[in-house]
């Protein structure tokens, strides 16, 4: 499933405040995510109770990214 993706403001805030190194690994994550949003490797799994409706996929194992997926199937945008 490739999709377009937006980036959040507040996404993007919390992106420039990462250090350098976790920055790169987000990146290279995000270029797996764009070729399958459910690549086993993310661990993307959908979230409940007061995130219900978002998904998360992991960075590291401390650190992972939220996104919604817009109700047409064909973007998600990032959130922190």
């Amino acid at each position: 499933m490739k999709v377009e993706i937006q980036y959040s403001s507040h996404f993007a805030r919390a992106f420039k405040k990462l250090p350098p190194e976790l920055q790169k690994i987000a990146v290279e994550r995000e270029g797996v995510f764009r070729k399958n949003i459910f690549d086993p490797s993310l661990k993307t799994h959908q979230l409940g109770g007061g995130l219900k409706g978002f998904y998360s996929f992991s960075v590291t194992y401390k650190y992972r990214i939220l996104f919604e997926i817009g109700r047409n199937g064909k973007f998600v945008r990032l959130r922190s």
